[in-house]
C-alpha cells in the first residue's frame, strides 16, 4: 500500500489535499453539533414566545374591536331612543337590526350581536340560534356591572353547533343613567384559533390554547378540550400559569415531558399557553446531525474536485481548444479561445484566434463579392433596355393608336410605358412606397385590358407610409404570381388584395388572393425553393429572360418568388424572408416584413 502511494505524485497529492480538507471539517462539524444541541431548546422557547406574542396581538385586536363596537352601539342615538320607549316599534327595530347585521357581517370573527330591551319583550339579534337543553346563553349583567366576558359555550344554528365567547354589558340611558337593556357581542371561537396551526409552534407539533381566569379552556387547537378545566386535564399546570407575567417552564416526565410557554392577555386577564413535546428537541438534534453529515459529504466532494482541478489544470486549455475545433459551425465564427497564461498553450490559443479572425474576414469578403455580383447582374439586365429608345417607340405607338381611335391599345401602351419607367427608376435600388403602389397600378392597368372582367385589385395602404422608402420591384412579382397561378385557373372573377401597414418599427406587406390555391405538396416545394441551391441558382441565372424561358414560364417555375426572397435576404436580413400559405380553393397568402426607412440607404 505504501509503495503504491509513494510511486505516484498524483496519488500523494490526492491523499494530502483530501485529508487536509475533510479532517478540519469533521472537527468543526462535531463542535457545531454539540453547541447546537444545547441551544436548540432555548431557540424553541424564544420562537414559541414570539408566536404567543403574535397570537396575543391578533387576539387583542379582536377583543378591543368588540369593546369599541359595544361602546358605539350602547351610545348610538337611535338605539337609545328605541330602548327608552315602553313598547316595540317595528320600523325602528328593523332599521336598527339592519345596521347591526351590516356591522356583524363586516367582521368575520363576530358570530352575533344581540340587544335585549328591559321595558318590552323584543330581542334584536343578527344570528338565528335555536333553543336546546344542552345550549347555554350569556347571562344578563346584574347590579352595577359594567361589562364582562363569558366563558366558551356552544350555540346551535343552521350549520350545527358553534362555540362562542360573549361580551355582555348593560345599556343605560344617556339622560338619567337608568338601565334600559343590555348588549351581547359573541366572538366565534373557530375564528379566534383559525390561523394557530399555520404558525407552526414546535415545527407543527406544539399546541396553542387560551385559558380563562378560572382555568377554563376558552379556545384550543384541540376542540375536544373546549370548556374543560385545565387542572382536571393536566393537574398543576394552572398553578404554574398563575405565577403571573410571561415565561417558560417544564413539567411532566418521560414521554409526557413538555415545555410550557405562557403569555398574559392584558385586556381580559386571559392567558395564552403553548406546549411543545420534549421529543421535539431530539428531532431538532437529529436534523442538525443530518446537516452536519451533509456538510462533511459536501466537503469530501469539494476535496475531490480540488484534487481533480490541481491534477488536470495543465491539460484544461488543450481540452477547451479541442472542444472548440470539434464544434466548428461553417455558418458561425470560430469560438474565441481565452488564453489564461503566456506559455506555449497560451501562444497556441492566440494563433487559433488569429486563424478564426482571418477565416471570418475571408468569409465576409466572399459574401460581399457574391452580393455585388448579384447586384451587377440585375443592373446588367436593366441596362439591356435602352430607356430613351423604348420611351420614344412607345410614345409613337401611343400616338398612332390615338390617331386610329384604338383607345385600348393606347391605354395599354401608356400603362406599359409608365410601368417600365418606374421599373428602371433611374438605376436606383429604393423607391417610396407610393411609387411601388403606382407601379402595381400600371401593371394592373395593362393586365386588365388583356384580361377584362377577370380580376379586381384592392389596395389597403396606410397613407402615412407612402413616402417611406423600400426596395423597388418587390410587389409586382407577387401580384403577377397571384394573377397567373391564383386567379386565371379559377372560374369567374377573382380578387387580389394588397395590404401595407406599420407594426412598431417595421413595415408589413401582405398580398392575398382568393384564387385556386395549391396542394400541400406543391406548397412545400414552393417554400423549399425560396432558397435555391447553387446549382439551381446558376441554372436560373443562365436562362433569365431568354426566349427559351419566357416570363410566364419563369414565374411558373417559382423564380419570381425566389428572386424577391433573395433580394429581401440580401438587403434586409433573415427576418424579411417571404412567408407563403395556401390551400386548395382557399387562395394564397404571401407576406413579408421589412424595417421602415426614412430615406434610401
Amino acid at each position: 500500500m505504501g509503495r503504491w502511494l509513494t510511486s505516484s505524485l498524483q496519488r500523494k497529492l490526492s491523499v494530502v489535499v483530501t485529508a487536509s480538507m475533510i479532517v478540519p471539517l469533521l472537527v468543526l462539524g462535531l463542535f457545531a453539533f454539540l453547541i447546537s444541541s444545547r441551544i436548540t431548546e432555548q431557540k424553541t422557547k424564544l420562537s414559541g414566545m414570539d408566536t404567543l406574542k403574535q397570537v396575543e396581538a391578533n387576539l387583542r385586536y379582536m377583543l378591543q374591536d368588540a369593546e369599541n363596537l359595544s361602546i358605539f352601539l350602547i351610545g348610538e342615538r337611535d338605539i337609545q331612543q328605541y330602548l327608552s320607549r315602553n313598547e316595540d316599534h317595528e320600523l325602528d327595530r328593523v332599521d336598527i337590526l339592519g345596521r347591526m347585521t351590516n356591522l356583524a357581517a363586516s367582521k368575520k370573527y363576530i358570530a352575533n350581536i344581540a340587544i335585549y330591551p328591559d321595558r318590552f319583550d323584543a330581542t334584536l339579534t343578527t344570528a338565528t340560534w335555536y333553543e336546546s337543553s344542552n345550549v347555554a346563553y350569556p347571562p344578563a349583567p346584574h347590579g352595577d356591572a359594567v361589562k364582562a366576558w363569558t366563558g366558551v359555550y356552544p350555540v346551535q344554528n343552521y350549520a350545527g353547533i358553534q362555540n362562542v365567547i360573549t361580551l355582555v354589558r348593560p345599556i343605560r340611558s344617556i339622560h338619567d343613567y337608568r338601565p334600559i337593556g343590555w348588549l351581547a357581542i359573541s366572538l366565534d371561537e373557530k375564528a379566534i384559533s383559525k390561523d394557530w396551526a399555520a404558525l407552526g409552534l414546535g415545527r407543527g407539533e406544539g399546541r396553542l390554547e387560551l385559558i380563562g381566569p378560572t382555568g377554563e379552556i376558552l379556545s384550543s387547537m384541540d376542540k375536544s378540550r373546549l370548556g374543560k378545566s385545565l387542572d382536571q386535564i393536566e393537574p398543576g399546570v394552572q398553578t404554574l400559569i398563575q405565577q403571573g407575567g410571561s415565561g417558560t417552564t417544564t413539567y411532566g416526565s418521560g414521554e409526557d415531558k413538555r415545555t410550557l410557554l405562557y403569555y398574559p392577555e392584558q385586556l381580559t386577564g386571559w392567558t395564552l399557553t403553548g406546549t411543545v413535546p420534549y421529543d421535539q428537541y431530539k428531532s431538532e438534534n437529529g436534523y442538525i446531525l443530518i446537516l452536519t453529515a451533509i456538510a462533511v459529504t459536501m466537503s469530501a466532494a469539494i476535496s475531490a474536485g480540488l484534487v481533480w482541478f490541481t491534477v488536470r489544470r495543465v491539460t484544461r486549455p488543450l481540452r477547451v481548444l479541442t472542444r472548440h475545433l470539434s464544434r466548428i459551425d461553417p455558418d458561425r465564427p470560430l469560438p474565441l479561445f481565452r488564453a489564461e497564461s503566456d506559455d506555449e498553450i497560451g501562444r497556441l490559443g492566440e494563433s487559433y484566434n488569429l486563424l478564426g479572425a482571418h477565416i471570418e474576414s475571408l468569409k465576409e469578403e466572399v459574401i460581399r463579392g457574391e452580393a455585388r455580383k448579384k447586384e451587377a447582374d440585375l443592373r446588367a439586365l436593366q441596362a439591356q433596355i435602352n430607356p430613351h429608345f423604348l420611351y420614344n417607340t412607345l410614345s409613337s405607338i401611343h400616338w398612332i393608336a390615338l390617331m386610329s381611335e384604338e383607345k385600348k391599345i393606347a391605354d395599354m401602351v401608356e400603362g406599359l410605358s409608365d410601368f417600365l419607367r418606374i421599373s428602371l427608376n433611374q438605376g436606383k435600388e429604393y423607391c417610396p412606397v407610393g411609387q411601388e403602389i403606382a407601379h402595381i397600378r400600371h401593371y394592373v392597368r395593362v393586365q386588365s385590358i388583356r384580361f377584362p372582367d377577370k380580376f379586381a385589385v384592392h389596395y389597403i395602404v396606410d397613407p402615412a407610409l407612402e413616402q417611406r422608402m423600400m426596395l423597388k420591384l418587390l410587389l409586382q412579382p407577387l401580384v403577377e404570381n397571384a394573377m397567373i397561378h391564383g386567379i386565371q385557373p379559377k372560374e369567374g372573377m377573382g380578387t387580389i388584395t394588397i395590404m401595407i401597414r406599420q407594426d412598431e418599427e417595421r413595415l408589413n406587406v401582405l398580398v392575398l388572393d382568393d384564387g385556386a390555391g395549391m396542394e400541400a405538396d406543391r406548397l412545400d416545394q414552393i417554400r423549399h425553393s425560396l432558397v435555391p441551391s447553387d446549382e439551381q441558382e446558376q441554372h436560373h441565372s443562365n436562362n433569365l429572360w431568354t426566349e427559351k424561358e419566357p416570363m410566364q414560364q419563369v414565374s411558373q417555375g417559382g423564380y419570381g418568388l425566389r428572386n424577391v426572397n433573395e433580394r429581401l435576404l440580401l438587403h434586409y436580413g433573415a427576418e424579411a424572408q417571404l412567408e407563403v400559405d395556401s390551400r386548395v380553393g382557399g387562395g394564397t397568402r404571401i407576406s413579408f416584413s421589412i424595417p421602415i426607412l426614412e430615406e434610401s440607404p
